[in-house]
């Protein structure tokens, strides 16, 4: 798992009348496997909120039993600590290699309640776990306070920084310079890439699993300055409606996906620029031409 620079935030599949697609579901995860990709289950692009406890699972199980060559993570999240508990208990069963842990959602704790809450998910987890700051989601910024008040903990393995800060994520790296930093927002890898970051969780990487590997690939290696606009462009065309529309509307134009349905209040009717999309898949694809 320390090998893996590149996990994708996996879409979820769904069928026509909203159920599940396990056959595409299988697809996305091929895919992402043939790349040598890391795999990020029922996070917040996989729709991990509005599926139910059952689905989750299943989702979970189905995958797992897939034995896929790369590391599977795992998705916690919500506002209920029992809950997350017993959804880490679940999961600790599987055969999953780690935890993604949000910020609790809505609660807006202070730091000890915040680090609490990282603790005790960690206590319940068998596995290495990663902590998500998201703050435009959760609303509250993980501070460095919680950070260093759980870095010790030994199932503290990494951070995904998603503020959108680049001082945020340089203050992470000074407080833990020993603690894998992972991007948590495509478009920022090249910045962030500069100062130490470990690698990505990506949402670009449903739609191009292999050229985002490359991506990164390049980031890492300090070689960012031809990519930026080509790139940049792609990314904004892939966040022009909220996350994941536009990663299923193109999955499914491009017939990975046999639909693009999303739980509400996600709809694909938010996509008004199909050419946007299409633009953008053209762009990547010359580029991965070009450097492959």
């Amino acid at each position: 798992m320390k090998d893996v620079k590149l996990w994708t935030a996996l879409i979820t599949p769904m069928r026509e009348g909203g159920g599940i697609h396990f056959e595409d579901l299988e697809k996305v995860v091929r895919r992402q496997e043939e790349a040598g990709n890391g795999i990020l289950l029922i996070g917040s692009t996989g729709e991990g909120l509005a599926l139910s406890d059952v689905e989750k699972y299943a989702v979970v199980d189905y995958v797992s039993k897939m034995n896929p060559s790369v590391p599977l993570m795992v998705g916690v999240g919500g506002f209920n600590l029992d809950l997350q508990k017993k959804w880490i208990d679940s999961c600790n069963m599987m055969n999953i290699d780690a935890f993604l842990l949000v910020s609790p959602l809505y609660a807006k704790p202070g730091p000890v309640g915040h680090a609490d809450w990282f603790m005790q998910l960690m206590d319940q987890s068998a596995k290495p776990c990663m902590l998500y700051n998201i703050p435009s989601r959760t609303g509250v910024k993980m501070s460095v306070g919680v950070l260093k008040a759980v870095k010790n903990h030994e199932n503290f393995w990494s951070v995904k920084e998603a503020s959108g800060s680049i001082d945020d994520y340089s203050e992470f790296r000074e407080t833990c310079p020993n603690v894998p930093l992972f991007s948590g927002d495509d478009a920022l890898l090249p910045f962030f890439s500069r100062m130490g970051c470990s690698g990505l969780v990506s949402v670009s990487s449903n739609v191009w699993p292999k050229a985002t590997s490359r991506y990164v690939e390049k980031c890492l290696d300090g070689d960012t300055e031809a990519m930026l606009p080509l790139w940049s462009k792609a990314i904004g065309a892939m966040f022009s409606s909220p996350n994941p529309i536009p990663a299923k509307v193109l999955l499914h134009k491009k017939g990975v996906l046999q639909t693009d349905v999303l739980r509400a209040p996600l709809t694909s009717r938010e996509v008004n620029d199909m050419d946007l999309l299409m633009d953008a898949d053209k762009i990547i694809n010359e580029w991965f031409k070009k450097v492959n």
